[in-house]
């Protein structure tokens, strides 16, 4: 297993800093070595126009703004500092489960778009993946927030790269549910906080719903709904749902993640188990076992 955290701190630096037309051919060069990432996409990816929609930086404007944020992300010494999270999680997680499968993972690092609203606002400056197997995914922009939680994001996208690996958890696009989508970042948030505390472990954007019952319902309610292209709003909540052409259904954002983190802890805390423990646990499972505790 060889974990590579891709060096983009350089050639991010040599986009921002060249002539407008040469930016693209830049960046494509800079992003195919974690084009795996989008390889159940159809047909050929686009790799520059899969950057514009995922909010990374932008290659006609703000330039000066985001070489400083380039050099904050520098400064805070992001690339070495998940590297080290990363060993150091995989460590934890081989000694709570040692048959699981750890693939080799590549790790894209790139900074983020400071005149995306929704992205600067809603999103809280992040995006991130880790469900496709072998590749994590991080986009941010640096705000002191992200900066702190810096490990403990990289932490929650490995989660999700380990649960799903080689089948070790089924995932078909078209009949998984909401309820497994929920508990999987529930889990990963539960690991992240076994590492690094509760302070630095929740996924920012869930937290202001931690405790609001109403969101927590809702959320229940949408557990058996099926098909990944109806997680947006029940997961990230409404404004992600409308910006990327989904249906509302009344849910405030990061209610996903909120709610996952409830039922996971009531789960956790009804077994006794760690969250490194419970990598591969079927979410049928947790969701019983927590609204059974919660009834």
């Amino acid at each position: 297993m060889t974990i590579t955290v891709l060096d983009t701190y350089p050639a991010m630096r040599e986009v921002l800093r060249a002539p407008a037309a040469d930016r693209p051919g830049l960046l494509r060069a800079m992003l195919r070595p974690a084009a795996g990432l989008y390889r159940y996409f159809p047909g050929d990816v686009d790799l520059v126009a899969m950057h514009r929609m995922g909010s990374g930086f932008p290659l006609d404007r703000d330039g000066e703004r985001c070489l400083e944020a380039l050099e904050a992300l520098h400064d805070a010494g992001a690339w070495n500092r998940i590297r080290r999270a990363l060993d150091d999680a995989v460590a934890v997680q081989v000694a709570a489960t040692p048959g699981i499968t750890v693939p080799d993972i590549t790790v894209l690092l790139v900074l983020g778009d400071p005149g995306d609203e929704h992205f600067m606002g809603p999103a809280l400056g992040l995006t991130a993946n880790g469900s496709v197997p072998g590749y994590l995914f991080l986009n941010l922009w640096p705000y002191p927030e992200n900066l702190a939680r810096l490990e403990a994001t990289a932490v929650h996208e490995l989660h999700h790269n380990l649960r799903y690996a080689e089948g070790a958890v089924g995932w078909d696009p078209a009949t998984v549910t909401v309820g497994e989508q929920v508990v999987s970042e529930g889990l990963a948030d539960a690991f992240a906080r076994q590492l690094y505390g509760d302070e630095l472990g929740y996924t920012r954007m869930g937290v202001p719903h931690l405790g609001d019952d109403a969101v927590f319902a809702k959320v229940v309610s949408g557990l058996g709904v099926t098909g990944m292209r109806n997680f947006t709003a029940w997961v990230h909540g409404d404004a992600t749902a409308v910006r990327y052409g989904a249906a509302p259904v009344g849910l405030p954002a990061g209610a996903g993640y909120a709610a996952g983190n409830r039922l996971v802890d009531a789960y956790l805390a009804a077994t006794g188990h760690t969250p490194a423990d419970a990598l591969l646990v079927d979410s049928r499972e947790v969701i019983e076992t927590a609204l059974g505790a919660t009834a």
